[in-house]
């Protein structure tokens, strides 16, 4: 027996352990009754490893070990499933912070390290750590793999920490009253128990036929689900990614635990993986925007087989739009969008966005039109989707984008055409806008001060300038470069008398081929909205 943990058998580790998650995942989600008995531990637990297994895949097959640690966490990390899939990432992580540094030789006393360190991770990102739940058998397993009289060697260690682990399972049932009175052991121990065995076969390969997870006890079915889930628990599981500077985590934590519990907060470096269940997931929204970053936002009704269950009272076609003006609104309106309005710079509420979705139809295309309010229509979307409503969210950036999808709007087409073809037409729009500095700053093409009019192209700052208008031509020079056929000239509130006209003449001379659109937006911060498709 070898009894290595290089690179290979970290990759052959987590393809197992993927797939004997896969073959039990069954059975570990029927254990499953705490925090919410939702039914989906083991579902959770597989998909996150197979995310840490895929990122492994796309590295070179030469990678050093090193490298597939750093995979694997990451991997992990992007890719975790609930409350108990956010948890072991974070034991991956732990696992790669110490096997993974560069010239280790993994051995039985290495394991040991690296299990305490992954059980301390661990336990740190949960806020209110509770006993009977995977963090008591991921630290049994610790315990048990540094005890002295182990086997020496790195598989002895291995089979130490994996037994520990499963005796720690049993002991889970009178931990918790509600695993006690569900005659079940914990889903999510469960689950890492399968993991543990599955790096016992690699290191010492000896692979088991089957891997066991503990039924239900015979004495007790189990309670009802809504023994499990009174009416005061949290409606909603909120999960993101969030990229925000590691000072900024302590104060969302802060936030996050005064709006609802199960709360999980994972990796570091700027990269985090956030895991909620609270009543209002706006809120919880809205603190990680605070903070920094969120994509890849997650928003699941945890009881949707209560009464109380969000339900699409509509059948049809729509599209919802997202804006602050009142122009824009109107504008919206006559290309058949059904608006949600928002406060300048601010973001509509999760609750109303939400409503106002499940109002549309249910088929419904939402239009964000602004990349501050991408993340919350992505909730919001996920919120209406429980109700068995086709809500599809195209990621528009910008209002001109968001004109461009409707313009391509059909209701005859099928949903799932519709709203390709909408994306397609959005993401072959550039969009730029002017905009007027009110401090001095550095842009990506130097300092601007207080007064000078920006140019921005999708975002960047492209030309500083004194004058509306020259600064407008440059831009829109700038913008056709590439080609164009329709160029949309959107005007705000303080666009001065004769901007659109005066851009209009410059196009005539320098883009004769090019059709011009020119509208009244009302936005009040930019002077100019610009579309190039």
């Amino acid at each position: 027996m070898g009894e290595v943990l290089d690179g290979t058998a970290v990759r052959r580790w987590s393809r197992l352990a993927a797939e004997a998650l896969g073959r039990t995942r069954g059975e570990i989600d029927a254990l499953n009754v705490f925090p919410v008995p939702d039914g989906d531990t083991g579902t959770n637990l597989h998909v996150t490893v197979l995310a840490a297994a895929d990122a492994l895949e796309e590295l070179p097959h030469d990678a050093s070990a090193d490298d597939v640690w750093r995979a694997l966490a990451q991997g992990a990390l992007l890719g975790a499933r609930g409350n108990s899939g956010v948890i072991l990432s974070q034991v991956l992580r732990g696992l790669a912070e110490i096997l993974g540094r560069p010239g280790t030789r993994p051995d039985g006393e290495v394991l040991a390290a690296a299990l305490e360190h992954a059980a301390a991770l661990a336990r740190r990102a949960v806020e209110h750590p509770v006993e009977g739940t995977i963090l008591s058998v991921l630290e049994a397993a610790s315990d048990a793999c540094a005890e002295p009289h182990n086997d020496p060697g790195l598989g002895g260690a291995a089979r130490a920490a994996a037994a520990g682990a499963r005796r720690a399972l049993r002991l889970t049932t009178g931990q918790l009253e509600i695993l006690a009175r569900s005659g079940v052991v914990d889903a999510g121990g469960a689950g890492l128990c399968v993991v543990l065995d599955a790096l016992v076969a690699v290191v010492t390969e000896e692979y088991p036929e089957r891997y066991d997870v503990p039924a239900r006890t015979a004495a007790s079915p189990g309670p009802t689900r809504e023994e499990h889930a009174p009416p005061q628990s949290p409606g909603y599981e909120v999960m993101y990614l969030l990229d925000a500077p590691d000072d900024a985590v302590p104060g969302l934590r802060e936030v996050l635990d005064g709006l609802g519990d199960s709360l999980v907060v994972v990796g570091g470096d700027g990269l985090w993986n956030i895991h909620v269940h609270v009543d209002d997931a706006g809120a919880a929204i809205e603190a990680g925007l605070a903070a920094g970053r969120p994509h890849r936002l997650r928003v699941t009704y945890l009881h949707v087989h209560d009464e109380e269950a969000p339900h699409a009272p509509c059948v049809g076609r729509a599209v919802v739009a997202v804006t602050a003006a009142d122009g824009l609104a109107s504008l919206f309106e006559s290309c058949g969008a059904r608006v949600v309005r928002r406060e300048p710079g601010a973001v509509p509420p999760l609750a109303v966005l939400a409503e106002a979705i499940l109002a549309a139809g249910d088929e419904v295309a939402v239009l964000p039109n602004e990349p501050e309010v991408l993340a919350l229509a992505e909730a919001a979307a996920e919120r209406a989707r429980d109700s068995g409503a086709r809500i599809a969210v195209v990621p528009t950036k910008a209002s001109v984008q968001g004109l461009a999808a409707l313009a391509v709007h059909d209701p005859l087409r099928r949903f799932g055409e519709d709203v390709i073809a909408m994306t397609r037409a959005a993401g072959a729009t550039r969009f730029g806008h002017l905009e007027v500095a009110t401090e001095e700053a550095v842009t990506s093409v130097g300092l601007c001060q207080p007064g000078d009019v920006l140019g921005l192209i999708e975002g960047d700052v492209a030309m500083i300038g004194t004058e509306l208008a020259d600064v407008a031509r440059h831009v829109l020079d700038r913008m056709l470069s590439g080609g164009g056929e329709l160029v949309t000239l959107i005007a705000g509130t303080y666009a001065p008398e004769g901007l659109t006209d005066a851009l209009e003449d410059h196009l005539r001379v320098r883009h004769p081929d090019v059709e011009t659109g020119v509208y009244d937006g009302g936005q009040e911060r930019y002077p100019l909205l610009l579309g190039v498709e």
